[in-house]
């Protein structure tokens, strides 16, 4: 199988940080090219939790720009090591976004970080590599933060 497109979805967090080595290892030995990809998460949900001096609209806005600031430096990295990089900021559920994302850029892999929760925080933050790992038509390789370790529930 030939790997031509991989998809790289951040939360610019520390497991993120760590994917992304194998991200840009992956698209630089296969010529492939890299889609960063960063979902705006949906607040819909949360806007009776916003305090009225600020709009929800506004909000998601402030998020938006500060993502693209974000993914500009992220970008720029792997711009030095790749050469073809896409960047992408959407708004959404992360996971459904990101199985989109891989359908209608017809990815060969997706490789994601994750942050190794367990027990009630896996529980009550749920984990978007899992889902995605779950549903993507196409091969996940999953990324944990080094020396992170699982503890036993």
């Amino acid at each position: 199988m030939q790997i031509k497109t991989v998809l790289f979805p951040t939360d610019f967090s520390q497991g993120a940080r760590a994917a992304m080595d194998y991200a840009l290892s992956l698209a630089r030995d296969y010529n492939a090219r890299l889609i960063l990809l960063y979902v705006v998460q949906d607040i819909s949900i949360a806007e009776w939790y916003i305090p009225s001096s600020i709009s929800a609209t506004d909000l998601v806005e402030d998020m938006q720009k500060s993502a693209w600031n974000e993914m500009g430096k992220w970008a720029s990295e792997a711009g030095a090591k790749v050469k073809d990089v896409e960047k992408m900021v959407v708004r959404g559920v992360p996971f459904v976004e990101i199985i989109r994302t891989a359908r209608e850029k017809q990815v060969d892999m997706i490789v994601i970080g994750t942050h190794g929760r367990t027990g009630i925080d896996h529980m009550l933050f749920g984990s978007t590599a899992e889902k995605v790992v779950r549903k993507a038509d196409c091969p996940v390789l999953t990324v944990r933060i080094a020396g992170k370790q699982f503890k036993m529930p």
